[in-house]
């Protein structure tokens, strides 16, 4: 392979991987604190068209991923009030909150269709963006690439090394028994859910701002069930997160420059685009075989509904 090849296909990987990697931990978080939301397409959609909005007007891709943050959290806000106040089904709540933030993006975005922002420079780190290969691809990145390596650390030092971190997979492994030692248990899912809220919000911010400086309806295309798959398939371990995020991400971009070098294959481009949801449904399907290490990793009272008072 030729190595500006090898480098600009690293390089897209990279930036592809990142909507799901901040994603997908923000919705680890949430499900390690015991609740399932499977909204998170929804919750994308309307982090992406808020960013771009508050960036069209302000001009400051800070403060479009600001909104972005915040129309996530407010998503993830109703179905905390759905889910842990009123005690509605976390599925089909979750599945609700799917396709109404999609609907709504799609109707507030209307008005700002067929418009364009200014690219985003990236941020290359002097001397290290200088490597051979990897250098121009890990280092001249756009800020929320390097946001989601150090999220990656954040969520893997609060799980494993915080006692914040222990009280939350406390509240996800047994509710109950949190409860009875003084811990405020919805108090404390409410705010793991607004975490992956906000993630999940950064993640539409960086397609709409960063990805492709533009809105259009369903541009984020699935891949708010390709993060929540990737917390499963990671069996919630925030490295195979990231692992498995660059992996998804890998084939997105391979299918694209198999469509772009024209190469004579007897394949629909239909098909090819599809493959990475094909990657998904394969990987879904090869974990399940494997039930007792699901059982083993995931927390014990995930998507089961918990009352103090009960």
């Amino acid at each position: 392979m030729d190595a500006d090849l090898f480098t600009s296909m690293l390089f897209a990987t990279v930036v592809a991987g990142t909507p799901l990697i901040i994603t997908a931990l923000g919705l680890l978080v949430s499900e390690k604190a015991g609740v399932l939301n499977l909204g998170a397409e929804g919750m994308m959609a309307m982090g992406a068209v808020a960013a771009f909005a508050a960036t069209h007007h302000s001009g400051a891709p800070l403060l479009g991923v600001l909104a972005g943050m915040g129309a996530g959290m407010a998503m993830a806000l109703l179905f905390g009030v759905l889910t842990l106040t009123l005690m509605a089904n976390q599925v089909a709540a979750g599945l609700a909150l799917a396709i109404f933030g999609v609907g709504l993006a799609a109707f507030v975005g209307k008005p700002y269709e067929a418009i364009a922002l200014q690219a985003v420079p990236p941020i290359r780190i002097p001397f290290i963006a200088d490597l051979p290969l990897v250098g121009e691809a890990l280092y001249n990145q756009q800020a929320l690439v390097y946001f989601s390596w150090a999220l990656f650390w954040a969520v893997l030092w609060f799980l494993h090394r915080s006692r914040a971190g222990l009280v939350l997979r406390a509240v996800g492994e047994s509710p109950a028994s949190a409860h009875a030692i003084g811990y405020p248990v919805i108090r404390i899912r409410y705010l793991a859910v607004l975490f992956g809220g906000a993630m999940a919000g950064i993640g539409g911010a960086f397609l709409s701002v960063f990805y492709t400086p533009m809105w259009a309806e369903g541009m984020v295309a699935g891949r708010g069930w390709i993060a929540l798959a990737l917390v499963v398939f990671a069996t919630w371990r925030p490295l195979r997160v990231v692992v498995g995020a660059y992996l998804f991400g890998g084939v997105m971009i391979t299918q694209l420059f198999i469509q772009g070098s024209g190469l004579q294959i007897d394949f629909p481009s239909q098909l090819l685009s599809s493959l990475p949801y094909w990657a998904t449904i394969v990987v879904l399907v090869a974990i399940s075989r494997n039930a007792g290490a699901i059982r083993l990793n995931s927390p014990m009272s995930l998507g089961k509904p918990y009352r103090p008072d009960a």
